[in-house]
């Protein structure tokens, strides 16, 4: 069984509270718009970290860290891209690489709207975390937790971290 802390949209700006949450996970993604590499350093040392850039990211980001992963986790076919719409409106092209890689569960950001859905034309779960960061049209910021074990995902939950404030 791995615990999993999903994190996205952290636009420079990371917490106490969030850094709190991932502290009892194995595994931290983070789904795109890191915004400041120095949020990066603030992530538990002792993690597995999966990381992609998205649209904000600068150069010094996108040299260390894709722009998607696609990896298994307790036997389980994980996507990841920042901009990947929601279902049953996907990114363009993002739906053929749900089907090409074989995904089961499927991880984006960029909205910083928290959703969780089962896809039932893909059967694939859909995530995006929301944003943690202070940048954003969102009011509430969140992020999700939640296990694998042998394929399942369970446990899951919806961490308010707080409203949105001015930084």
């Amino acid at each position: 069984m791995k615990k999993i802390g999903l994190i996205s949209d952290s636009h420079g700006y990371i917490d106490e509270m969030t850094i709190a949450h991932l502290k009892d996970v194995d595994e931290v993604w983070h789904a795109g718009d890191i915004g400041d590499m120095a949020v990066l350093d603030n992530l538990p040392t002792d993690k597995v970290l999966r990381i992609i850039t998205g649209n904000i990211d600068d150069l010094e980001a996108r040299n260390q860290y894709p722009e998607e992963l696609w990896f298994e986790v307790e036997n389980l076919k994980v996507g990841m891209i920042h901009i990947g719409g929601k279902p049953p409106q996907y990114a363009k092209g993002v739906k053929n690489l749900i089907r090409q890689h074989g995904v089961k569960l499927f991880v984006c950001g960029h909205s910083h709207i928290c959703k969780v859905e089962f896809d039932k034309n893909l059967n694939c779960l859909y995530m995006n975390p929301g944003a943690i960061g202070q940048s954003g049209f969102h009011i509430i910021r969140t992020m999700l937790l939640f296990e694998i074990e042998n394929t399942k995902i369970q446990n899951l939950n919806v961490v308010e971290l707080g409203k949105r404030g001015r930084i």
